[in-house]
């Protein structure tokens, strides 16, 4: 019998959206190959949304309670949920591919030399062996696949399932699990929740961004990027290289696999505007670039191109507007 840990989400005393819709396929997987789902909840979790998890289809709902998950971050996420995957048995994770999700899959099965699969909306089972069925080009047709590893992470398409009704009669167990994060890792904890202060907006929800990315060389230069959102009323943004380098956290992603955004006002300092950043500024009302390389793809895309270095470029327009607006 396979043994499919579902990562359910929560947010505050009831599971997101998500986390439910997790559960719904977990659940029709374990009926066709005779498995059973078990959820895992990170965090501050509360006994409201572990019996949730149960009626939504598991039989187990562990409880990882520890204050440092209580907000994302990707690196103890995936170290406490490989830990419970290991120390569970389990031979599948589902994972809904959300914003988190994306940051998840592709991290946990190379840390547990499991298969990845994305985007999944259906599967098939023959004696036990599972097709998995997901979109393809632009969604025009799909695809089947079958992994190759005995263990398998797989991210499954928002909205892409029916709403299931949960069982409220349903019985399961709740088990308290422990994860001690490591000195090393309560260190980046906090070091990522100064970063986080860089930005109190939702990147959606922002009409102005300013987003750095590797051309700034390092964490330093958001500093100035800051300075200059305070005074517009906007936020910061950043790449996905920024962000891979650990300059500030992936929350502040903008592109394709990150946030994709809706400015009235998008700056791209030392962005160069690679295809999945440039999707994830199309709705962007002006866009202006500032690069050190005029053959920059960003300048495609922008309205207004600079080419000069940003520590030229930034500090004397800020000066400017503090004149202006303050």
């Amino acid at each position: 019998m396979s043994n499919i840990l579902v990562f359910a989400h929560q947010q505050g005393d009831s599971l997101t959206p998500g986390g439910r819709e997790a559960l719904v396929f977990g659940s029709r997987v374990a009926s066709s190959i005779g498995g059973e789902v078990r959820a895992v909840l990170l965090g501050t979790t509360s006994e409201q949304s572990a019996k949730e998890a149960i009626s939504y289809g598991a039989s187990i709902a562990y409880n990882v309670q520890n204050p440092l998950l209580t907000e994302y971050d990707v690196d103890l996420y995936v170290n406490c949920l490989s830990h419970v995957f290991q120390q569970t048995n389990a031979d599948m994770m589902i994972v809904s591919f959300d914003r988190m999700g994306k940051d998840l899959v592709g991290r946990l099965a190379t840390r547990l030399n499991a298969s990845a699969i994305t985007e999944v909306v259906d599967f098939k089972s023959d004696d036990e062996k599972l097709t998995w069925i997901r979109p393809i080009y632009g969604d025009k047709a799909f695809g089947e696949y079958q992994t190759t590893r005995p263990k398998v992470i797989v991210g499954i398409r928002q909205k892409s399932q029916k709403a299931a009704v949960p069982d409220e009669h349903r019985f399961g167990k709740i088990i308290p699990f422990e994860y001690a994060a490591s000195e090393e890792e309560i260190v980046t904890k906090l070091v990522v929740k100064i970063q986080a202060a860089l930005s109190d907006v939702r990147l959606e929800d922002a009409r102005i961004i300013i987003s750095g990315g590797r051309g700034l060389s390092g964490p330093e230069g958001f500093t100035e990027l800051q300075n200059l959102a305070n005074l517009l009323g906007g936020t910061v943004g950043a790449s996905r290289a920024a962000c891979d380098a650990g300059w500030v956290p992936s929350n502040l992603q903008v592109g394709q696999t990150g946030a994709v955004v809706a400015p009235d006002l998008y700056i791209a300092v030392g962005i160069s505007g690679a295809s999945q950043h440039l999707a994830g500024i199309t709705s962007a009302k002006t866009v202006v670039a500032i690069n050190t390389d005029a053959e920059a793809p960003i300048f495609k895309r922008a309205n207004i191109g600079v080419i000069a270095d940003y520590k030229t470029v930034i500090p004397a327009l800020t000066d400017k507007l503090k004149k202006v607006l303050v």
